[in-house]
């Protein structure tokens, strides 16, 4: 199955400022990204970036750029201008892998390639197991549930499902959202047209505006190895931990 892999590199962060030009082990987080995405079976993988400052260091490792708009305000807003600028066909399939998951396994990349085409749902992302109460609550982790059938009910960064007692929280029915997507560009193309949902700007979650569309999600455990998403200098700190003894 063909697909492609676009990384969203926006160069501002609220948290992290220029986080994806710090160095993790002799290499920038983007790099790690890049060559994670690499290993995957994807067919190119293309960095959609809005700075000249990771233009530039992705032109060091030979990566291929797409330079965007400064003003998108969602990963997928990015990959919607990157797809249509290369002339990506209607059909293709994309994976939006973030700029500051330098973890992800190949396995995990392709996983949610293949669950896109065989679900027939619109989009398909991925998830894991919560396994501490202190994630359960933490904003910065956010929450999914879904359906038997693997389609998302609701994202978000408050607790869900919400127990009405601590003492009975339950946290193997409890799953942290990965940032990976996949998608058709056909949909992407809808999704320019869409305008920001309110749930998207009170919790500042994209896939809100998805559900809100009607978009159908599909949600699966993650059958490989996540790591950790970088949005503090603590999370910097212990994917260096990780990853120093890494080689490509």
């Amino acid at each position: 199955m063909d697909f492609s892999v676009i990384i969203p590199a926006r160069y501002a962060s609220s948290r992290l400022q220029a986080k994806l030009l710090e160095d993790i082990n002799g290499k920038s987080l983007i790099e790690h990204t890049y060559l994670n995405a690499l290993q995957s079976s994807a067919k190119r993988v293309i960095i959609a970036t809005d700075d000249e400052r990771i233009n530039s260091i992705a032109k060091d490792f030979n990566a291929e750029v797409c330079m965007t708009s400064i003003t998108h305000t969602s990963g997928t807003s990015r990959l919607s201008e990157a797809a249509a600028s290369l002339a990506f066909d209607d059909d293709e399939v994309v994976v939006n892998v973030q700029g500051d998951e330098p973890m992800l396994s190949s396995e995990v990349i392709d996983q949610v390639a293949h669950n896109l085409v065989h679900s027939e749902m619109d989009v398909a992302t991925l998830c894991e197991k919560i396994e501490t109460e202190s994630l359960y609550f933490d904003p910065n982790c956010v929450k999914v549930v879904y359906s038997s059938s693997g389609k998302a009910l609701y994202f978000s960064r408050s607790p869900i499902p919400a127990f009405r007692k601590n003492e009975e929280i339950d946290l193997s029915i409890c799953c942290r959202h990965i940032g990976i997507y996949a998608y058709r560009v056909s949909f992407l193309k809808k999704y320019s047209q869409m305008d920001n949902s309110i749930l998207e700007e009170v919790e500042k979650l994209e896939q809100l505006t998805f559900l809100n569309e009607g978009i159908d999600i599909h949600v699966e455990l993650a059958c490989g190895s996540t790591g950790y998403g970088i949005d503090t200098k603590d999370d910097l700190i212990k994917v260096k931990q990780e990853l120093k003894n890494e080689h490509y």
